[in-house]
């Protein structure tokens, strides 16, 4: 917790222009529906070594995605990059464009995979604005949503993933003062048996790996095997910062302040020191300026822990071809996610055998902080229908769906 003098003196240095979310602010804001986006330039290549950071980033010990004799002997012949590896190129609906002086905050991804990332390839990817809507919110009156897809392929221009990405935009003073997760307690307090009982079952994470999981298997009810990540410390948040490969200093960070300047502040913190407006994630003084009660994780951050959920439980054979998940409640340095899944539908389409999960993260108060849903293609036992490798020669735009599963955007 830091002193109020502090909190004080950052809000005073935080970039923020008062009435910022204006009806003409939101008109220009969708004047560029359709635009084409600059995408971030962070790691442009799928080696070996830079899959296996990422992993290390997000603590994902599947050896699917990290140990090269193991994948030797798969169907694919060498390691694969986890689903969520192309954020290490770009964050899809990550905050940074229109509103000048808003505050920001990610808000959820819906991907939908077509191919594996592999050792050697290139990640790249385009962008385009979706959407912007103006809805009302406890956390800071009125907020705006942006929604963006972006298109992810490898270097022969073959698709391996279309996400969309959304964000909220917030005024900073009215979320400070509103006040919304006041009675959240900053840190949370554990005893020496809670942790211990907690690395046991960090400890006991396991992928399924080789043993198919077959569809006639796999029954609506079924329930996945917690992935639990926590409690969650700078540690930890450093690490998938390393794993996506996001840092910038001195004479760069300099020029891309000069750039957008009302992305990046002088911190009284650290002397005088740049750093961007998201170091909330980092510092609890900017994340409680903001109205959070402290430092918290990074949503993408929360969505990689929730693709190990799907992929520990499907095992080698199968293809995740759906991921979309929800980041509706802060997660703060202290909180422990358990990260849950259920089977809620099953169907044939195209002739893939798929299966439609409810997966959610919960914390430790028994408060569901990531709420959303995935389909999985699984190997079928029936010999009509045909095996695969990926998912390339199916959409789910045109698929059939389970009540519990959103549409897919845009409509």
């Amino acid at each position: 917790m830091t002193s109020q003098n502090e909190r004080e003196r950052v809000v005073e240095t935080l970039p923020e222009i008062e009435g910022g979310i204006t009806p003409e602010a939101v008109a220009r804001a969708k004047a560029m529906i359709g635009t084409r986006m600059r995408t971030e330039n962070f790691v442009r290549d799928a080696s070996l070594g830079a899959l296996l950071n990422f992993v290390n980033g997000i603590g994902d010990s599947n050896p699917m995605f990290r140990d090269q004799e193991y994948a030797a002997y798969s169907k694919y012949g060498s390691i694969i990059g986890h689903p969520c590896a192309p954020y290490m190129r770009h964050w899809s609906g990550r905050t940074r464009w229109g509103l000048p002086g808003v505050h920001g905050f990610f808000a959820g991804n819906d991907w939908e995979y077509f191919r594996n990332l592999r050792p050697g390839d290139a990640v790249n990817c385009i962008e385009r604005v979706l959407d912007v809507q103006e809805r009302q919110s406890r956390y800071s009156e009125t907020l705006v949503i942006q929604f963006m897809e972006t298109i992810y392929t490898n270097q022969r221009d073959e698709l391996l993933a279309r996400v969309v990405g959304w964000c909220t935009r917030h005024q900073r003073r009215a979320s400070r003062e509103r006040g919304k997760y006041a009675s959240v307690p900053r840190r949370h307090e554990y005893t020496p048996e809670e942790l211990e009982a907690i690395d046991q079952q960090v400890l006991a994470e396991k992928a399924r790996g080789g043993q198919p999981r077959y569809f006639e298997d796999t029954n609506i009810g079924d329930e996945l095997e917690p992935v639990i990540r926590g409690p969650l410390s700078l540690q930890d948040v450093s690490a998938f910062l390393v794993g996506t490969g996001r840092s910038s200093a001195h004479g760069v960070l300099l020029r891309e302040a000069l750039r957008h300047p009302d992305h990046f502040f002088r911190n009284p913190e650290a002397g005088g020191g740049l750093e961007y407006t998201g170091i909330g994630h980092l510092r609890d003084s900017v994340a409680e300026a903001v109205g959070v009660p402290g430092a918290y994780d990074y949503g993408p951050q929360r969505v990689s822990w929730m693709g190990t959920l799907v992929t520990n439980w499907m095992g080698d054979d199968a293809f995740l071809k759906r991921l979309r998940v929800e980041c509706r409640r802060f997660n703060v340095y202290g909180d422990t996610q358990w990260c849950k899944g259920r089977v809620i539908g099953k169907h044939v389409h195209d002739g893939a055998p798929l299966v439609d999960l409810e997966i959610w993260a919960e914390n430790q108060r028994g408060e569901i902080t990531a709420p959303g849903q995935a389909t999985v293609m699984l190997p079928s036992r029936d010999p009509r229908l045909p095996w695969f490798t990926d998912g390339r020669d199916l959409t789910l735009r045109d698929a059939p769906r389970s009540e519990q599963m959103p549409p897919i955007l845009p409509e």
